[in-house]
């Protein structure tokens, strides 16, 4: 797996869900939990907002050893010392996000069906392929069609890069997810509503009982 993902939850703080004061405590939360890859997604924020909290999750998370990604946001990833930029098939290609945050960052690509997954896997800059959504999603206003297991599991059979499953997923299919090939789960809703904290613990057991 990328030195940039670490665990196999991957955790989602959302702003439009928690409010941006409520990313950085979030996130911490999800840490003290064990889960040791977090993005800040942010997509209604403007930038000088999204700035604020990603230095606030930056001292919340400092000494944690989690991989803090960015959402969409190269200029700002370029601007923190973050393990990885997640990028969605409408943002900067990745080529030229590369050259706005560096060597240093590595690059997730969302992808929706094969023609995408074998694009980015073949793309050098690109380091993490997410794929989904494998269930149905609440979190995006007009998502993809649902894929599945079955299309989770074909996706795993097109690349060897570390693939991250998106989409639907909480701890009562968590394990099905990983099981079908993903090597990360990308968490939100599951997580941001509610107690973060305990649903963190959850998340991170039914990862721990699937890994065993």
């Amino acid at each position: 797996m990328s030195g940039a993902l670490a665990g196999r939850v991957y955790g989602i703080a959302d702003a439009g869900v928690l409010g941006a004061e409520g990313v950085a405590p979030a996130a911490a939360a999800m840490a003290a939990a064990g889960i040791r890859t977090i993005q800040v997604r942010a997509k209604a924020l403007p930038g000088d907002a999204f700035h604020r909290v990603l230095e606030a999750c930056c001292r919340a998370l400092e000494g944690s050893g989690v991989a803090l990604w960015v959402d969409d946001r190269a200029d700002l990833a370029a601007l923190f010392p973050v393990a990885g930029l997640h990028l969605g098939q409408r943002d900067l290609p990745p080529a030229a996000a590369r050259r706005v945050v560096g060597e240093g960052p590595a690059i997730g690509l969302s992808t929706h069906g094969d023609e995408q997954l074998e694009a980015a896997s073949a793309d050098p800059e690109v380091a993490v392929v997410a794929v989904g959504p494998i269930f149905a999603t609440a979190s995006k206003e007009r998502p993809d069609p649902v894929i599945g297991l079955e299309g989770l599991a074909r996706s795993r059979a097109l690349t060897a890069k570390p693939l991250v499953a998106i989409g639907g997923i909480d701890d009562s299919n968590l394990a099905a997810v990983l099981a079908a090939g993903a090597d990360a789960a990308a968490v939100l809703g599951a997580l941001c509503h509610g107690d973060v904290a305990a649903n963190s613990r959850r998340l991170v057991a039914a990862a721990g009982c699937a890994s065993s």
